[in-house]
């Protein structure tokens, strides 16, 4: 009689080119207030990235795990068990960041409570259009990834004790950049619904964002100065700036025949994962358990 096979081993993230690694950063509680090329205007869009980031990603994750049954793949299945493991970490990863915020009476509190409102909004919309939302919103940090890890060199001008934690952020946006809309495609994918997205995305979280940001400047007096106002927003919109390209490539979502595999940064991704998680990689020695 035949001997029964042995069971396929259930693959993992990490299997998949997703692993979950699980990062313990440690900002000091001094760091100063100007967090970007002594500017207080790029500081707080940072700021204000890092106080949307958990109720963010905590809707993505909901969004694409309301659809899990439907994934029967094996390797489909891990790597929504990449994405969520990943997507989890960076949101505990941003709250720790963000209660170094409130030490120092910085109202990261704001955007978090101003987008998770947006939020709330797109929760009411049925399910499948929560879902081609995020895969919009996950173009969007896909690209900023992207645009924060190439050639701009935006990165060198953030503080070093919190540019680790923004680049391993963006490391792993471009690793499960695919997963939301893979899972898209599986349920059906309809260009109608990708159109609408942007819209409801425009009408429902930019406010907040835009709000937000200008409060903190407020807060921050960055009015008093002029000339960092008009430098950080250069730093950021104009030429060469860290949003300009970002937000050029956004209607490419829109096209019929999109993928954000279409746009490969599979070379990238492998020089920043041997840069941050190699040999001699600059995060080894804060990640809990080496199994990336």
């Amino acid at each position: 009689m035949d001997q029964p096979s042995a069971r396929t081993p259930r693959l993992r993230g990490a299997d998949v080119g997703i692993p979950p690694r699980a990062l313990d950063f440690r900002h000091s509680p001094d760091l100063p207030r100007r967090l970007v090329a002594d500017n207080i205007t790029a500081t707080m869009f940072l700021v204000v990235l890092s106080g949307i980031f958990p109720p963010g990603e905590d809707f993505f994750v909901r969004s694409v795990n309301r659809f899990k049954d439907r994934v029967t793949d094996p390797r489909q299945r891990a790597q929504v068990a990449g994405f969520t493991g990943q997507e989890v970490i960076h949101s505990r990863e941003h709250d720790r960041l963000n209660d170094v915020f409130r030490a120092r009476d910085i109202d990261v509190d704001l955007p978090e409570r101003a987008v998770a409102a947006g939020l709330w909004l797109l929760g009411r919309l049925p399910a499948r259009h929560q879902l081609v939302c995020t895969a919009m919103m996950e173009h969007f940090t896909a690209v900023l990834a992207e645009e924060l890890l190439g050639e701009n060199t935006f990165r060198e001008l953030i503080h070093e004790d919190l540019a680790e934690l923004w680049l391993w952020h963006a490391l792993e946006e471009l690793e499960h950049k695919s997963v939301t809309y893979d899972v898209y495609d599986l349920i059906g994918n309809r260009r109608l619904e990708r159109l609408l997205s942007e819209p409801l995305i425009v009408a429902t979280i930019l406010p907040p964002i835009i709000a937000s940001w200008v409060r903190l400047m407020a807060t921050e007096r960055a009015w008093r100065s002029p000339g960092d106002v008009q430098s950080g927003l250069r730093l950021l919109f104009g030429q060469g700036g860290l949003l300009r390209n970002v937000l050029g490539r956004m209607p490419e979502f829109l096209r019929a025949d999109f993928h954000p595999a279409n746009h490969d940064t599979s070379a990238l991704e492998a020089a920043w994962r041997e840069r941050l998680f190699g040999a001699e990689g600059t995060l080894n020695d804060q990640l809990r358990h080496r199994t990336s």
